[in-house]
């Protein structure tokens, strides 16, 4: 079965957010995997180790509680994200093997734009020299992924 990719434009966090996990709870094992790929307005996301205090200067930009792992995440323009709305099950996949397989499809393809880039032991994600230009953050429920991988493209 073919993943649906369907761009987004630039759309508002929340309700986003909130479409990843409605289409998740309503998802049968007949569901075609989809793929978003859209550009937020600036926002911040906590994730489930994030804290408030995270956040270190109030400057004005919306902080979001959301259900992916990690920490803060920024998302604005510039940034294209992709969330990853996969049944991991059907595709018999881990969601490790998933992390290093998102992580080297970034650096793949950063190599075919001449930028070396690599993965850090312990830190999801993708660097170029000491910068982080993608960042990794994913929820499973019921065998299903959403969220996904932010990528710095012109910050």
């Amino acid at each position: 079965m073919k993943a649906v990719v369907k761009r987004l434009g630039q759309v508002a966090y929340e309700p986003t957010f909130q479409a990843m996990q409605d289409f998740t709870a309503a998802r049968t094992p007949e569901t075609p995997d989809e793929l978003w790929i859209v550009e937020h307005p600036p926002v911040y996301t906590l994730g489930q180790a994030g804290k408030p205090e995270h956040i270190l200067a109030d400057i004005g930009i919306p902080v979001v509680k959301i259900d992916r792992g990690g920490q803060v995440t920024y998302h604005g323009p510039g940034q294209v994200v992709i969330y990853l709305l996969l049944d991991l099950t059907r595709l018999k996949i881990k969601v490790r093997e998933l992390v290093i397989a998102i992580e080297q499809g970034v650096i793949d393809f950063m190599a075919a734009h001449g930028v070396v880039a690599e993965r850090r032991a312990g830190a999801p994600g993708v660097y170029v020299g000491d910068a982080k230009i993608a960042a990794l953050g994913l929820k499973i429920k019921n065998g299903c992924s959403y969220h996904g991988l932010s990528l710095n493209v012109d910050m």
